[in-house]
């Protein structure tokens, strides 16, 4: 289920909600690829939210009920390494999990990448909450 608190809390630039569209429907194929295995609650039975605005940044994929940024890193990151380390300090200092996957990863080795995501500790299932 939906933090609602958890995502209302969060700090919002509302000037940013347009270009966040804009990237939505631009369809990044690596973001889109891991879009499709985490929409519709597919990994872990997890709500996830595609090009969230969280403060002055937007995220690639956010999941409000573990507090999880999920970042694809393409090529484009290789020359914004001070904007993405001021970044993630601020999402960090949110309280957040920021996750970094590779769009190589993503291209090639789709299938690992969504095994990792499904076991990692802030994703994970909470096996105590399963029942027999």
């Amino acid at each position: 289920m939906r933090d609602l608190q958890r995502f209302r809390d969060l700090p919002f630039n509302p000037a940013l909600r347009e270009r966040a569209k804009e990237l939505r429907r631009a369809g990044i194929l690596h973001e889109v690829l891991l879009w499709n295995q985490l929409k519709k609650r597919q990994l872990n039975g997890l709500d996830f939210d595609r090009q969230k605005v969280i403060g002055n940044y937007i995220v690639d994929f956010f999941c409000a009920s573990r507090g999880v940024v999920i970042e694809v890193d393409g090529a484009s990151h290789d020359e914004k390494v001070d904007y993405d380390l001021e970044r993630g300090t601020f999402l960090d200092g949110l309280g957040l999990t920021v996750i970094h996957v590779s769009a190589h990863a993503v291209f090639h080795h789709l299938v690992d990448v969504v095994e990792m995501l499904s076991e990692h500790p802030a994703l994970a299932i909470d096996e105590s909450l399963v029942e027999d």
